[in-house]
């Protein structure tokens, strides 16, 4: 079973953490099963950007990017290249270890 580092994050989890989940399961599912209350504002439909992860290790370990989350990412606060929509990216046998941007473009959460 991989398992997920997750860095820092102010309000997610301060001091980090690691979560362990079976191959086949998103990074999403992984940290919202585990109590990281990430955002997920589409209910993890691949049609917002809130749930976005840089991740720092095991990029190439997880399932390929699509269309529908290349074009989501472009809209991502903070993109690098090694961004994902975490609702999309699924774990294969390789732990990774990923960062939660700062900030997350919520319109929802901002009262727009």
């Amino acid at each position: 079973m991989p398992t997920i580092k997750i860095l820092p994050h102010a309000e997610y989890c301060p001091q980090g953490a690691e979560v362990s989940a079976p191959a086949g399961t998103s990074i999403c599912e992984a940290l919202l099963e585990n109590n990281i209350n990430i955002e997920h504002a589409c209910d993890l439909s691949c049609a917002c950007t809130t749930c976005h992860v840089v991740v720092r290790e095991g990029f190439d370990s997880l399932g390929e990017l699509d269309e529908s989350e290349e074009d989501l990412l472009d809209r991502a606060w903070g993109l690098e290249p090694n961004s994902r929509l975490s609702c999309q990216a699924i774990l294969a046998q390789t732990d990774v270890v990923v960062e939660i941007p700062r900030y997350s473009i919520n319109h929802a959460k901002e009262n727009h």
